[in-house]
């Protein structure tokens, strides 16, 4: 065990989502990791390092209390206005502790651009409502001190629990037709991957803006279909193609200046072979 896993305090805003959770398992046998869970279940009312918390409801300080992390993932998902009030109350905290706050954020952090893929240091501009609100929450912990931040923005991440596999496969199941965007060009990850690096951030002490996403990118028809293609079926499968602009658009976040190590770095084939496992 390295010296710095034994002495952090993790807790994680939302661990009973599906990133959260996979966060969760990754760092809980290297860190004293807390997780916050909305939906009372015996499984997390049985573990005594869960906590219920519901964002538009209860206060983050009393959770904060409790546990006095020295790192806190938010991968809270809830009411945005009430995410906001929260993410402030997060902010006045890691200012006054020794705390860091890992924020995950998305690429649709720039989903106004179209013509280029994205990197850490582009200015965000969003025409989406969730874009808006993770851009604001990011401004606001701009401006902390550096070292009390690290941003992660991801693309659409994927997974043998992931909610979009999930649908995928409930779509085929049901036939019923499966939205593909033509003209998207994006990138892709796994819950595993992602866990992994947010992991390698909090042990090399890392802060500042990181891009998730696969080394290469792809058209989300294509990707789409590759990934029913590998969902068992005994019908044919129906597609809606949905053309939001005439022209190629890119919802992509690739990294230029926060590289990370070549074993964790993810190809976009490779995501759809952890997809078979």
């Amino acid at each position: 065990m390295k010296e710095n896993e034994s002495k952090h305090r993790v807790l994680i805003l939302g661990a009973s989502g599906f990133i959260g959770n996979a966060l969760y398992k990754e760092l809980c046998s290297y860190f004293k990791t807390f997780g916050t869970y909305r939906i009372p279940k015996k499984i997390y009312e049985d573990n005594h390092h869960f906590f219920q918390y519901n964002v538009e409801e209860d206060d983050v300080y009393e959770v904060l209390e409790a546990t006095r992390p020295t790192i806190v993932i938010s991968a809270l998902r809830g009411d945005f206005r009430a995410q906001t009030i929260a993410h402030t109350h997060l902010s006045e905290y890691v200012l006054e502790h020794d705390c860091k706050l890992i924020f995950l954020s998305s690429a649709n952090v720039f989903d106004a651009y179209s013509k280029y893929p994205s990197y850490e240091l582009d200015k965000t501009l969003s025409d989406s409502i969730y874009g808006h609100f993770k851009i604001k929450i990011e401004n606001m912990l701009l401006r902390l001190p550096k070292k009390k931040t690290a941003i992660v923005r991801l693309p659409m991440v994927l997974g043998s629990q992931s909610p979009r596999l999930k649908e995928l496969k409930q779509q085929v199941h049901e036939n019923t037709a499966i939205e593909i965007f033509p003209n998207i060009i994006m990138n892709v990850t796994t819950d595993s991957k992602v866990t992994q690096q947010i992991h390698y951030i909090i042990n090399r002490n890392k802060s500042g803006i990181f891009h998730l996403g696969s080394t290469d990118l792809v058209h989300h028809d294509e990707y789409i279909k590759d990934i029913v293609e590998q969902i068992p079926r005994r019908n044919g499968v129906t597609y809606k193609h949905v053309y939001t602009s005439n022209e190629d658009r890119y919802i992509a976040v690739l990294p230029k200046f926060n590289k990370l190590p070549k074993h964790l770095q993810i190809t976009s084939s490779e995501v759809l072979d952890a997809l078979k496992k």
